[in-house]
């Protein structure tokens, strides 16, 4: 017999969840996420400062017309921005302060209801979990002889998600019939790029409050699966590699994966996806780190920042250390040192070699810039670093990618 629950839920089905997050609190609560995550303002030019000037009117208008079934989201703006360590660029959704309120106050709402039945081996875009755990489990496996590696490109996923099968695996959770509908309206809500409007009938908006959370539920089931199948699999969004004791293993893993997207109208990139056994002469990119066998001690794992990742660290640090820049060097430091420690937060496992010889790089651009206001051209060379040692810019406080102390990441989940 199904036993009833005071909070709206029966048989882990919610059938009344509207009431949950329309209330003025729960508003506000979103209100103060969207204003955290900051962003830019969508068609109607809203920015969060605006909204925030009038808030109580803008969240008092959002309330009566949620309570009225009057409420209605605008369209989306569209705009495009680099692909991080990439000449491509990446579409990204805009709605409007208001929609990304109500959207954020659905997601606190349905957030519990599906982490109940996520998977341990996903970790991107959840409550208590983040990439460095998954980096952790990836290399743990490996360093447990899991050394054959299926490393998984779905094909533009984002953009290629399935309306209705997707709806099918919410109506599984939640039944409440206005929910329902609203998820479906954001799910098709118009987009505005360069004049032109239309509406997409697949596909769940990047940018959007939601969507992280609605790919973790269409993905899930693909969790359970491989698990299932006995495959490990460690997934972060989109991204996922499943790891095998032979190459005969993760084969039958990489056919039954794709049989799988196959099914759910997804695709498996045919040329960026692969089989690789790691060794201390191969590997594979995960996350932002490169992963290979340690060649002094092959039962050991090294990580690094994967190419990707360094070129975008050189281009976003370029502009800052022109050799033409007239800050003083303290300046420059000042500006560059937040960028130092918010790469070395994220890449802190790497092995220490690959982190000199970053700092090493950005060293060569400041001894470069004193180098020009010294009346000297060409790039720094070895009298340079006797003139301008590394002690030098140690006494300025530049952060140091390689000598800072490594801090553990956050324990091993799943």
């Amino acid at each position: 017999m199904v036993r009833a629950l005071d909070n709206g839920a029966e048989g882990g089905v919610w059938y009344t969840l509207w009431d949950k997050f329309t209330t003025p609190q729960a508003l506000s609560n979103a209100f103060a996420k969207v204003k955290a995550n900051r962003g830019a303002a969508g068609v109607d030019h809203m920015s969060i400062q605006d909204f925030e000037r009038d808030k109580d009117k803008h969240l008092e208008q959002l309330h009566q017309s949620l309570r009225s079934g009057t409420y209605r989201p605008a369209a989306i703006r569209r705009r495009y921005i680099p692909k991080a360590g990439s000449k491509e660029l990446r579409p990204l959704g805009i709605p409007t302060v208001r929609d990304r309120v109500v959207q954020a106050a659905l997601l606190a709402a349905m957030e519990p209801i599906f982490e109940r039945n996520f998977s341990e081996t996903s970790f991107g875009f959840r409550p208590g979990r983040n990439a460095h755990q998954a980096i952790e489990r990836v290399e743990h496996l490996l360093n447990a002889g899991y050394k054959w590696v299926v490393d998984v490109d779905l094909k533009a996923y984002f953009d290629t998600v399935s309306h209705p099968r997707l709806m099918s695996l919410v109506r599984q959770r939640i039944a409440d019939g206005r929910v329902l509908g609203l998820i479906e309206t954001f799910l098709k809500q118009p987009v505005d790029e360069d004049g032109q409007r239309w509406t997409p009938i697949v596909g769940t908006p990047q940018g959007a409050v939601m969507s992280p959370v609605l790919a973790n539920v269409y993905l899930n089931p693909l969790d359970h699966h491989m698990a299932k199948q006995g495959y490990e699999m460690t997934r972060y969004a989109d991204d996922f590699v499943i790891q095998c004791k032979t190459e005969a293993d993760a084969r039958r893993a990489l056919g039954e994966v794709s049989r799988w997207c196959d099914d759910v109208a997804l695709t498996v990139h045919p040329t960026k996806t692969r089989v690789v056994r790691v060794s201390a002469q191969d590997g594979f990119d995960f996350l932002g780190y490169h992963f290979r066998e340690r060649g002094s001690d092959p039962t050991q794992t090294m990580l690094w920042p994967r190419e990707k990742s360094r070129k975008n660290f050189r281009a976003t640090l370029k502009p800052l250390t022109k050799r033409t820049n007239g800050s003083s060097l303290t300046t420059i430091v000042s500006k560059v040192n937040p960028i130092l420690r918010g790469f070395h937060a994220y890449f802190k496992k790497s092995v220490r070699a690959s982190l000199e010889r970053l700092d090493k790089w950005i060293r060569a651009r400041l001894r470069t810039i004193l180098r020009r206001r010294s009346g000297r051209r060409g790039r720094s060379g070895g009298q340079d670093h006797k003139q301008w040692p590394n002690s030098y810019f140690a006494t300025l406080g530049l952060f140091s990618l390689a000598k800072t102390p490594v801090q553990l990441v956050l324990p091993l989940r799943g």
